[in-house]
C-alpha cells in the first residue's frame, strides 16, 4: 500500500495491517497457507493442459468436486492430495519443490 494512502486511511480512523495481523496468524500458519495456494495453482495449470477434473479424479481415485476444491485452494484439502494430484499430471518432485521454494515467507 502506498504510504500516502495508508496515512489518509489512518487519519480517518481506519486500522491498516496485514491479513496475518487481522487473523492472528503465526508466520508458520501464513507460510502453510501460501504453500497450499501455490500448489493449488500449479495443479490447476498442469491439469488444464492435460485432462478434465473428472479424468484426474478417476486417475487418483478421488472425486471431481474434490479436485475442484483442490484447485481452488480450499482449506479442507490436504497437502498430500495436492501433491498426489500434481504428480498424477506428470509433475516431478523437483517441480513441486521449486513451487514450494518460490513461496515468499517470513518464517525465520
Amino acid at each position: 500500500m502506498e504510504k500516502e494512502k495508508r496515512v489518509q486511511l489512518e487519519a480517518q480512523g481506519w486500522k491498516v495491517g496485514s491479513v496475518e495481523d487481522f487473523l492472528g496468524l503465526t508466520p508458520e500458519e501464513s507460510a502453510l497457507i501460501e504453500i497450499k495456494l501455490a500448489l493449488s495453482k500449479l495443479l490447476r495449470q498442469r491439469r488444464r493442459e492435460q485432462m478434465t477434473q473428472a479424468e484426474l479424479a478417476e486417475k487418483i481415485h478421488s472425486s471431481q468436486p474434490r479436485i475442484a476444491k483442490a484447485e481452488q485452494g480450499d482449506s479442507s484439502v490436504s497437502i498430500e492430495l495436492l501433491v498426489r494430484a500434481t504428480l498424477a499430471t506428470g509433475a516431478t518432485p523437483l517441480d513441486i519443490g521449486q513451487t514450494i521454494a518460490s513461496v515468499r515467507t517470513t518464517v525465520d
